[in-house]
């Protein structure tokens, strides 16, 4: 039987693993599923992406999967063809995608007559990476959503990317017939920003760490100069949300209280508007004491979590905290911010501090330092802390929502909200 060929029925099945349910509740579904952010330089969309789908795949082996590995006119990898996740499953199936960003910005942008036939016919299309599809017919739109950090500063992003984004929620607050909130905090942001969107058709699925009950890992060549519990690590996409500049401050004064104090290990890609980063090291004399590592394998990664002295988070802002969470999973000590999402996931695990207050920062840095007992029960707490979090229960929670938006209504006519 074709992918597709079968109606639901109400009649009732079983998904591997799971609990017993309402049979009325199940039938077969034929879901489209944005992994256009999963290449081998992904980030955080990508991360939740590929996460979400592969625990997918193993507590749904009935449901059909069509994955798009081009999406939307806001990012394009020009290695998708290669680099993003692939699922080797009989109900998975990848799409063709688009040979260029220009072909994929025009699809998308001006579908013709056949759009969603030549997307696979899917009764579900799930966005992941920002863009939101603002001329499906027939489909239902399920919509993750990362953040809104681009309206509070504006000024952390480039121009494009803030209008793209900006582009992409709000057609998700007019199109979207279920939005899938990574954090209670977002969801709250994106129901103040748009209160026209019904907040029973917008639910929270926490991410997880894809670290959690991994084992030890040998130090890879790379790290060779590195010594266990011996280093600071801050991992991250260098931009200005991040708050990397009050971080190499903090740590300017910890060295010149200290006399010495263990290298800072800054993890993660050049991002935009840090061109002056460096400058600032050489500024604070920090040149010798800082390793920049760009971005690094998920191997190198996770030695760095489980042998780092603590790992430190003091970002502006955040739709979730990923990093925090991998972190914590692996047992690191955990100092970071009190704003946005960071609180919700950190709880009473770790340091939490003001992210503009960089002496704040160094008191906490000092007192981990000169505190070994502090620090141990630090690293308990975090172990603990982070169990809160699975992938496997945020894939249940995502297959359901798949199921209640295709017994719903859907949210919006199309017709109310014409294009030119």
């Amino acid at each position: 039987m074709g992918v597709g060929a079968r109606k639901y029925t109400g009649r009732g099945r079983r998904l591997p693993g799971s609990a017993k349910v309402e049979k009325e509740n199940f039938f077969i579904m034929k879901i489209g599923f944005d992994i256009s952010q999963t290449g081998t330089q992904k980030a955080g969309c990508g991360y939740f992406a590929e996460s979400l789908i592969r625990h997918l795949s193993e507590i749904d082996a009935e449901n059909q999967y069509i994955l798009y590995p081009t999406f939307g006119d806001l990012f394009w990898d020009p290695d998708w063809s290669s680099g993003t996740c692939r699922i080797a499953r009989s109900n998975f199936q990848c799409h063709r995608g688009q040979k260029t960003f220009r072909e994929a910005r025009f699809f998308w942008n001006h579908p013709p007559a056949d759009f969603e036939e030549q997307l696979g016919n899917p009764q579900i299309i799930h966005s992941n990476n920002f863009f939101c599809p603002s001329r499906l017919q027939n489909a239902r739109l399920v919509y993750t959503l990362y953040d809104l950090s681009f309206l509070v500063h504006p000024e952390w992003t480039t121009e494009e990317n803030r209008t793209g984004c900006f582009e992409g929620v709000f057609h998700a607050s007019l199109y979207a017939d279920f939005i899938i909130s990574i954090s209670h905090y977002s969801r709250n942001h994106f129901l103040e920003v748009f209160p026209h969107y019904p907040p029973d058709r917008i639910l929270v699925a926490h991410p997880a760490s894809r670290f959690a009950g991994q084992g030890e890992v040998s130090q890879p060549e790379s790290l060779k100069l590195l010594k266990r519990n011996q280093f600071w690590l801050t991992v991250g996409v260098l931009e200005p949300r991040k708050n990397h500049l009050g971080l190499l401050r903090a740590y300017a004064l910890l060295k010149a209280n200290r006399g010495t104090t263990f290298p800072l290990v800054i993890a993660g890609a050049k991002g935009w508007l840090m061109d002056h980063f460096e400058k600032e090291m050489d500024t604070l004399n920090l040149r010798r004491d800082i390793i920049l590592l760009g971005y690094v394998d998920d191997t190198a990664l996770q030695w760095l979590y489980q042998n780092c002295f603590a790992f430190i988070y003091p970002s502006f802002f955040e739709g979730f905290g990923l990093p925090v969470t991998e972190a914590m999973s692996l047992g690191a000590p955990v100092i970071a911010s009190k704003v946005s999402s960071l609180p919700e996931i950190v709880g009473e695990a770790g340091i939490l501090i003001d992210p503009l207050d960089e002496n704040q920062l160094y008191q906490s840095m000092q007192k981990l330092s000169a505190c070994p007992q502090f620090h141990l029960d630090l690293k308990d707490k975090v172990s603990r802390q982070a169990t809160q979090f699975s992938w496997k229960s945020t894939a249940l929670v995502v297959l359901q929502c798949y199921r209640e938006v295709l017994l719903r209504e859907r949210i919006f006519s199309r017709s109310l909200f014409p294009e030119s």
